[in-house]
């Protein structure tokens, strides 16, 4: 039995019925792009130069492992530095203080206007070229000094090299979510007493993350692949550095090239399974749940989609509500 659509004194013209749409080459493209991954993947399969006993022997290699595991280290620091940095930056910038404005601004011109891999040669010889570290007035006898390849491992020396770089970026991304955020929201605060300071933490802060969240787990993501570019600190101690340095020595390098690839993407889908929840976790009460209909071969049929019809100005309506 159909359902028949209410009378809401709506002309006919402007009613739209459900129709199921026919496409039977999205179901034919589909099939030869499901043929071609498989014929790539027997193709792979009977390949001698993937050589997949070496890629069973080194997958879990525990050199492999371990340069895993630093890996992660050097995405987790950087990235919390540069969090929190950006956040930091964003705030500046949206300040009513010029010269915090001005010193943000700066930083995220140097630092995005120059590649990564620069800063982190920079970086590297930064223990070369301030060798000792004086502090103290330019006149009297010094406070104290330190040896600057005492006080930073190269490992630090590569978290902050990319945090400074990332918080750049981050601090943009921040940014555009703290305009996304209503001004009235701000208005309110500031009838209600709050202070500057009060008011982006408590009210802006909150509201941005939906804005913020999905293109920090991008940055993230990127951030895992980044730290292959540490050997210009130099660091050998990342995935990819040590995958290589091996396949150095085995001179099989396609095999450890996979092996690298593998971990990089089971990180990357862990990655993004926890993005998926914060995005969940912040977008509640803005994503709006269409319900879908009865399931079956008769589903749709029958059902009556209705565009309200508001008259225009001045236009004549008669008692029924319908547009003369």
């Amino acid at each position: 039995m159909r359902a028949s659509a209410p009378d809401l004194g709506i002309p006919p013209e402007v009613r739209i019925r459900a129709a199921r749409a026919k496409h039977p080459w999205r179901t034919v493209v589909a099939v030869v792009l499901l043929l071609a991954v498989v014929a790539v993947i027997i193709d792979a399969a009977g390949r001698e130069a993937y050589d997949w006993n070496a890629f069973r022997t080194y997958l879990f290699d525990p050199r492999i492992v371990q340069s895993a595991g630093i890996t992660l280290q050097l995405t987790a620091y950087s990235m919390i530095v540069a969090i929190a940095l950006g956040v930091l930056l964003a705030v500046m910038r949206q300040s009513p203080n010029r010269v915090f404005v001005a010193v943000a601004w700066a930083f995220i011109w140097i630092f995005r206007g120059t590649p990564v891999y620069v800063q982190l040669v920079f970086w590297g010889l930064f223990t070369t070229i301030y060798k000792t570290v004086t502090v103290g007035l330019p006149t009297q006898q010094p406070w104290f000094s330190f040896g600057t390849a005492d006080l930073l491992d190269v490992f630090w020396i590569a978290v902050l090299g990319l945090a400074l770089n990332e918080a750049a970026y981050m601090a943009e991304i921040v940014r555009a979510g703290l305009l996304a955020v209503d001004p009235g929201q701000t208005e309110a605060a500031t009838a209600l007493g709050m202070s500057w300071g009060q008011n982006m933490r408590k009210v802006v802060l909150p509201q941005a993350m939906r804005v913020i969240i999905p293109p920090t787990g991008n940055e993230i993501i990127g951030m895992l692949k980044t730290t292959s570019l540490v050997t210009a600190v130099p660091y050998s101690f990342d995935l990819y550095t040590r995958s290589r340095d091996i396949s150095s020595e085995t001179l099989n390098p396609i095999p450890l090239l996979l092996v690298a690839s593998v971990w990089y993407i089971a990180f990357t889908s862990i990655m993004m399974v926890g993005q998926y929840f914060l995005e969940r976790r912040f977008s509640r009460g803005h994503v709006r749940r269409v319900s879908r209909g009865p399931k079956g071969p008769r589903a749709g049929k029958g059902v009556t989609k209705v565009i309200s019809v508001v008259p225009a100005f001045g236009a004549d309506t008669g008692d029924n509500g319908r547009v003369s």
